[in-house]
């Protein structure tokens, strides 16, 4: 797999800072007089180029950790880094340009506009992200995942491993930094989970993002980097 690879903008001086990491961070949910604690004081860091999966039983804060990270959601206290950049101070305008340039984010389903070709789901999330000739970008992508003969093909026609790669591709075309998969094999049979899996260790090796899977599967598991046990909206001793 041929390495497009383009270094992101940013000082220096930020490659030096884990990709992603979370300081004591808490997330509580209220309704009423009602209070659910999803996150109690999460401390865990991600390094740029590794691959990180996220387990932990059902209600464990697995999805509010997803959302905080994807800057989609913000804490009830403590703080969230992308390069040691707090997502608490930014605003709007600089969390929607994180969001499009360094952060990706490919959910278990529906990651795609179903009435777009392969080609032009890609394309638009490059053109988003700001980078130069998105057309070309998006082509050489989906050639990389082996996803060229389906470019033309509309997003709904293709299988849902074909679609879970397509998305995996824009994170590429963009060079996405950090990369949040939230169940992305869920309804994949084996062959299938395999490609995709293969497709997210090669956004570590051949373009350097961090990429962080929450997951089930213990055959992701056992392809990642490390592995993070969450219980109770913490790291697992």
């Amino acid at each position: 797999m041929r390495n497009l690879y383009v270094e992101p903008e940013r000082p220096p001086e930020a490659l030096e800072w884990p990709a992603l990491e979370f300081h004591d961070v808490f997330r509580i949910f209220r309704s009423g007089p009602v209070e659910t604690v999803a996150l109690r004081g999460l401390d865990l860091r991600v390094e740029r180029a590794e691959f990180v999966a996220v387990l932990g039983p059902s209600g464990s804060g697995k999805s509010t950790f997803m959302a905080l990270a994807g800057a989609l959601d913000v804490p009830s206290a403590g703080d969230v880094r992308v390069f040691g950049q707090s997502l608490a101070r930014l605003g709007e305008a600089e969390l929607a340009r994180l969001r499009a340039r360094d952060l990706a984010i490919v959910f278990q389903s529906d990651n795609l506009i179903s009435t777009l070709s392969a080609h032009a789901n890609v394309a638009l999330s490059v053109e988003l992200a700001g980078v130069e000739q998105p057309a070309a970008a998006a082509s050489r992508a989906l050639a990389q995942f082996g996803l060229a003969e389906r470019a033309t093909h509309r997003a709904d026609s293709l299988s849902g491993g074909e679609q879970q790669r397509v998305a995996i591709a824009a994170a590429a075309a963009r060079n996405a930094s950090v990369v949040l998969a939230d169940e992305p094999t869920g309804e994949l049979d084996e062959a299938n989970e395999t490609l995709v899996i293969d497709a997210l260790e090669a956004l570590r090796t051949q373009y350097s993002s961090a990429v962080v899977v929450v997951t089930h599967s213990r055959v992701v598991a056992e392809r990642a980097d490390r592995v993070i046990q969450l219980r109770d909206g913490r790291v697992a001793a």
